[in-house]
């Protein structure tokens, strides 16, 4: 819908909610200070509406401006990603375009698992959520708790998986050429 046809049911839309609120043009240009004749030719489309013109009607009919011109209505802001189970992992991707930077969030279930550390091209950023995440990377082999996170080169051999305590749940973004994350943290004190 054009902009034009948007501003063309405008008038129609000030008449109906003013005769639903059984408001005379006499009442309503008293309540507005717009004159009788100016929100005539509005209702009849005569008149272009303007934000100095549909603010004060808006206010006194005490609806949302939105109402007036008919806004479409916003889109549902859920991200419904379809989850993918791999090996017994379940992932929900978190981002939608595919290469470059991926996001998803990660639910291990409770298990224990001898680790296999691998290598691919890329860098890795994991954050905890929830229970306890085992990585090993490269000689190093440590437990993450919730609220913490780890960032490294996958071309350093790496695993993680549960503690076998319980499930883990975590986010993971993966960018393939390599992208680092920047995260604004301040170091834990030893």
């Amino acid at each position: 819908m054009s902009t034009d046809d948007v501003l063309a049911e405008v008038g129609a839309r000030l008449r109906r909610i003013r005769k639903e609120r059984e408001v005379t043009l006499a009442a309503l240009s008293e309540a507005t200070g717009i004159s009788v004749s100016t929100l005539s030719r509005l209702e009849s489309g005569l008149r272009k509406p303007s934000l100095e013109l549909l603010l004060p009607i808006a206010q006194a009919h005490q609806v949302p401006l939105d109402e007036l011109v008919g806004a479409p209505p916003v889109g549902d802001p859920r991200v419904r990603s379809k989850p993918i189970v791999r090996g017994g992992r379940t992932h929900w991707p978190l981002t939608r375009q595919p290469g470059g930077l991926q996001a998803f969030k990660v639910l291990e279930p409770q298990r224990k698992q001898e680790p296999d550390p691998r290598t691919h091209e890329g860098y890795e950023w994991l954050y905890v959520l929830s229970g306890r995440l085992r990585l090993v990377l490269g000689e190093h082999d440590v437990v993450l708790s919730a609220g913490e996170a780890a960032e490294f080169d996958t071309r350093v051999p790496h695993w993680f998986g549960s503690t076998g305590e319980g499930p883990v749940e975590f986010l993971s973004l993966f960018g393939p050429q390599g992208e680092r994350m920047h995260v604004r943290a301040r170091p834990a004190r030893t």
